[in-house]
């Protein structure tokens, strides 16, 4: 978080007067740590995140763009807009792994 964010929502939080200090400071100290960390066991939460075509490749054993792309073509890999885009697309992390996955099953 931005020391300016965390100075707005201070000033807010010191013209409340709901607010008792005890209450701001443990707010203020909730606000500093961040988002929780994920804990080393947990699975990775990468699976669905959509991968550039560069990427795709590089886990498909570091193959070209136009290898991907040949894949996207052939309807073996679904492009995905990228979030916010018009024309960037990319891949599911989970439909690379599962090409992968299927490969090494032949």
């Amino acid at each position: 978080m931005l020391a300016t964010t965390l100075d707005i929502l201070k000033s807010g939080l010191r013209a409340d007067p709901t607010v008792s200090p005890a209450e701001r400071a443990r707010l203020l100290a909730l606000l500093r740590q961040g988002p929780e960390v994920p804990r080393p066991d947990a699975p990775p939460s990468s699976i669905d995140r959509i991968l550039r075509r560069r990427e795709a490749g590089h886990l498909l054993g570091n193959r070209s763009l136009r290898f991907v792309d040949r894949l996207a073509k052939d309807g073996i890999l679904r492009r995905r807009l990228l979030p916010g885009r018009k024309r960037a697309s990319g891949f599911l992390a989970s439909d690379v792994m599962a090409l992968i996955a299927g490969k090494a099953a032949e």
